[in-house]
């Protein structure tokens, strides 16, 4: 893969492009070697050992539990700026269905969303930022545990990451399979909804199935309540505005018990939105209607509602300025200034919620199994490694630019 045009991106990306087969060999490594969130041991060894090869300043470790943080200096030091660039470093418990020679050595474990290749990206951003040093201020690398519900970027900044590293503006980057390669997307505002997890407790009265009239029907409860609720978003949200409500899982009774209605059952599943008073609303509705289907029915029910991630915002300005650093890299024509928002969550959310900064896509096409994320046959494309590191690296050189001499 090559830049389309040579400017000071393309120099990043040409530089970068010589170590490779090294970037390579390392994402493949932490492929072979998944480990959740907050148990990335043996991934936070590995990229220290990189960063110090590397040459950065300072490595900082066991914030957030097992997150790593990397300073490194430019040549010049007039502007006093600092920028942060994150990665996320945490793989998810699906067993994988892959064949290749790095496939997980871990069973139930595996590197589905490609976060191995983000960290090798930017230890790819490291190295070169770390040579070349051509920009004027600080570079803060911040290598993120348990973004997969975990909350790591949280925790991490509970932990003082910005006090400790004030950065002025922050950036991440995400492979996505639905763009091709060398295509970056962005869009000055939402890129990720905010994630719920609710929880629906329904109690009644148990008894035998042939004698269904002494009993409160929990399961005929719940069967009402997951249709009801699909009006939420039908009914109480506007047309222009999103969000998503899935009840995904039902609990009540015993499989073997065929003819005995259960007193309890619980229904679990997830709210996306983007505004938080159409978050807000969807709640209220929610606890709303399911009290009143299951008085309805002589039965009680409760909602748990957990607001697990907000939604993931890019600032304009921040948005714009990384479009243009894309665009040094791979031509306008290779850069969707106005990506189509994901329902999906990111926990980045919480950073940009303290600090401006942006969140971008990396086209990394479907690859030959043609799998999406979070799919136990996906895998990394490593011809994008070169490109995401340039990027990293581009964003960081174009916003503490060096003095003209």
């Amino acid at each position: 893969m090559q830049p389309h045009r040579l400017k000071a991106g393309g120099r990043a990306f040409a530089h970068i492009a010589q170590y490779h087969p090294e970037l390579t060999a390392l994402r493949r490594d932490l492929h072979a070697h998944p480990e959740l969130g907050f148990e990335e041991v043996y991934t936070s060894a590995r990229v220290k050992e990189a960063l110090k090869l590397c040459g950065v300043d300072e490595i900082h470790d066991g914030i957030g539990r097992t997150g790593v943080v990397a300073v490194i200096r430019g040549r010049g030091r007039s502007s006093g700026a600092m920028v942060g660039l994150r990665a996320d470093m945490d793989a998810l418990p699906i067993a994988e269905d892959n064949e290749f020679s790095w496939k997980s050595c871990k069973p139930g474990l595996m590197h589905g969303c490609g976060h191995d290749g983000h960290t090798a990206m930017l230890v790819g951003a490291a190295r070169y930022l770390a040579e070349t040093r051509n920009f004027d201020g600080t570079a803060v690398l911040i290598f993120q545990p348990g973004e997969e519900g975990y909350g790591g970027a949280r925790v991490m900044m509970e932990d003082g990451l910005f006090e400790r590293f004030p950065v002025q503006s922050i950036y991440a980057m995400h492979n996505w399979p639905a763009l091709k390669p060398g295509v970056v997307g962005i869009n000055p505002g939402p890129m990720m909804a905010a994630a719920d997890r609710i929880t629906i407790e329904i109690t009644g009265r148990g008894g035998h199935g042939a004698h269904a009239y002494q009993t409160v029907d929990v399961v005929l409860v719940a069967a009402h309540i997951i249709t009801a609720a699909q009006s939420i978003v039908a009914r109480n949200v506007r047309a222009i505005e999103s969000a998503v409500l899935s009840l995904c899982a039902v609990q009540a009774g015993d499989l073997g018990a065929f003819s005995v209605l259960p007193g309890t059952a619980r229904i679990v599943g997830t709210v996306r939105t983007f505004d938080p008073q159409v978050q807000e609303m969807v709640e209220k509705r929610l606890k709303d209607l399911c009290n009143a289907v299951a008085l309805g029915f002589g039965a009680s029910a409760t909602v748990h509602y957990e607001r697990i991630y907000p939604a993931t915002i890019n600032s304009e300005a921040e948005a714009q300025f990384a479009g243009d650093v894309a665009e040094s890299l791979v031509g306008a024509d290779h850069v969707v200034r106005d990506l189509e928002p994901s329902m999906g969550a990111e926990d980045f959310s919480f950073m940009l919620q303290t600090k401006p900064g942006a969140y971008l896509r990396l086209g990394q096409g479907a690859g030959a199994s043609g799998s999406a994320l979070h799919n136990s046959r996906y895998d990394f494309n490593d011809e994008i490694l070169p490109l995401g590191s340039a990027l990293h690296a581009s964003l960081i050189e174009q916003a503490m630019p060096l003095a003209s001499p």
